[in-house]
């Protein structure tokens, strides 16, 4: 009898409960009784039982109530499928690159730097100085700090040669990283529907900017020299172009350097056309064998618009980034930023300030160099051993990253997902082609965290790439 009384309580319950607000208060255990002329006991074992069912929760003192939290119903949201409609451009998902890892696995698809990469002292030094300074509470310029706005075109014009006018910080707008600023650039200098030479391969967040820029991405053949210059022309040439985008230092994912020579030609080139070119200087802070000499530092005439960012050899946490752009371009590029952002934290333009201008942050690139170095070493020699069937077209001087050529046919999806099965983490190529993939192709991060690990991350691929050819 009890129990019946009990279930009829709690379906009662339930009834009311459905149609209670969250956070609803329940009639007290005295008017539970006399409402269903039960026993306090079998009242007490209805609301044990909404309890462990998770809709009610008692709060000894003040009564029990419905619980805020409660499993809902599916929502349904079909109705945005028609306000919607097709979707304006492609679907494009973030990298595999940007994936976050466990600390148990052997991590080489990151696009970033390991902790013990960062100048941590400096950094959190200067977060400390920051937080105590005017930065913390007021609005800083739209076009960045007047101070990093001169670092910034300081930093340029060390590499200016003798007849090339420097840029002056009155050309430079500091962004919240640089791909905001990529953002800002293909739609306010390109325009939607419009054509953007890119190099094949090329930076993955470039081509996700560009397809949400509603820009239309034509790809230029580029290989460890540089673009092909002769394609290149055709390219603008046919396509009508007015702009191209390009890593000529330490490119991102191949790590290729142009030569003095391509730049010069890429450059001629571009102003042949009348165009923009893009230099995106992602790598500057890392070089190993060789050094980031922006191809800006040669163009006087608005040309080149550069972009530089502080995010990777900072801390990924300071999000700050500088274009420096000549003449009315600048303008269209702040245009384009302001409805994006309107301005960029003043406190994080202070830190990264303090970071740089710190006697310590050249000491900090100057054994960053040497780690990275070491390495690349390591994970190159590695490759070799583990994995014969990889081939590296060319040794990078710079960046983060080795760009390996799999054997033709060979299904690199299929590797990556094997891999991570077995506790490795690696970027399938095919991320970094603006269209068709010219081959298989695997990026490997050497600056992630665990370098010790490397060996026993390349033996995994190695069985891996042999397990798919069957050998």
């Amino acid at each position: 009898m009890n129990n019946d009384s009990s279930s009829r309580i709690v379906s009662r319950l339930k009834e009311w409960i459905a149609a209670a607000a969250p956070g609803a208060k329940l009639p007290s255990t005295r008017q539970l009784v006399a409402e269903y002329q039960a026993s306090p006991v079998t009242v007490q074992k209805a609301l044990r039982t909404l309890t462990a069912q998770g809709l009610i929760e008692s709060r000894p003192g003040v009564g029990t109530f419905v619980r805020a939290y409660r499993t809902a119903r599916p929502s349904d949201y079909g109705w945005q499928t028609a306000a919607l409609r097709a979707a304006p451009t492609p679907r494009l998902l973030n990298s595999g690159a940007m994936r976050s890892a466990s600390n148990d696995v052997i991590a080489f698809h990151s696009g970033y730097p390991d902790r013990e990469l960062l100048p941590e002292r400096l950094v959190r030094a200067a977060l400390t100085r920051a937080a105590r300074g005017d930065a913390a509470l007021s609005r800083p310029p739209a076009q960045g700090l007047p101070e990093l706005q001169s670092w910034f075109a300081h930093e340029l014009s060390t590499s200016t040669p003798v007849g090339v006018t420097p840029p002056q910080p009155s050309d430079v707008v500091v962004l919240p990283g640089s791909q905001s600023g990529l953002s800002s650039i293909f739609r306010g200098l390109v325009g939607h529907g419009r054509p953007l030479l890119v190099e094949s391969p090329s930076y993955w967040g470039a081509l996700l900017a560009a397809g949400q820029a509603g820009v239309r991405v034509i790809p230029v053949p580029s290989g460890p020299d540089g673009p092909d210059p002769d394609e290149l022309a055709r390219a603008f040439e046919e396509s009508g172009a007015r702009m191209f985008y390009a890593q000529p230092n330490f490119a991102n994912p191949t790590g290729a350097q142009w030569s003095p020579e391509r730049a010069e030609e890429v450059l001629r080139i571009v102003r042949q056309h009348g165009a923009f070119l893009v230099e995106d200087d992602w790598a500057h802070d890392f070089g190993i064998t060789a050094q980031s000499v922006p191809l800006a530092a040669k163009d006087d005439s608005g040309h080149v618009v550069y972009i530089r960012s502080l995010t990777k050899s900072v801390s990924p946490s300071i999000r700050v980034a500088a274009i420096i752009a000549r003449g009315p371009a600048r303008e269209r590029i702040m245009g384009a930023q302001a409805a994006e952002s309107m301005y960029v934290s003043g406190l994080l333009q202070a830190a990264a300030l303090d970071v740089v201008t710190q006697p310590g942050w050249q000491t900090h690139l100057r054994g960053l160099g040497h780690q990275l170095q070491s390495r690349r070493d390591l994970l190159v020699t590695s490759i070799r051993e583990h994995v014969p069937e990889a081939h590296l077209s060319h040794l990078p001087k710079g960046g983060l990253n080795l760009w390996l050529r799999m054997p033709d046919g060979f299904d690199v999806d299929q590797l990556t997902k094997d891999c991570e099965a077995a506790g490795v983490l690696i970027a399938a190529g095919t991320e970094w082609f603006p269209a068709e993939p010219e081959g298989p192709y695997i990026r490997l991060n050497y600056a992630g965290p665990n370098p010790g690990g490397f060996p026993e991350g390349a033996r995994i691929i190695g069985e891996a790439v042999k397990g798919l050819l069957g050998s």
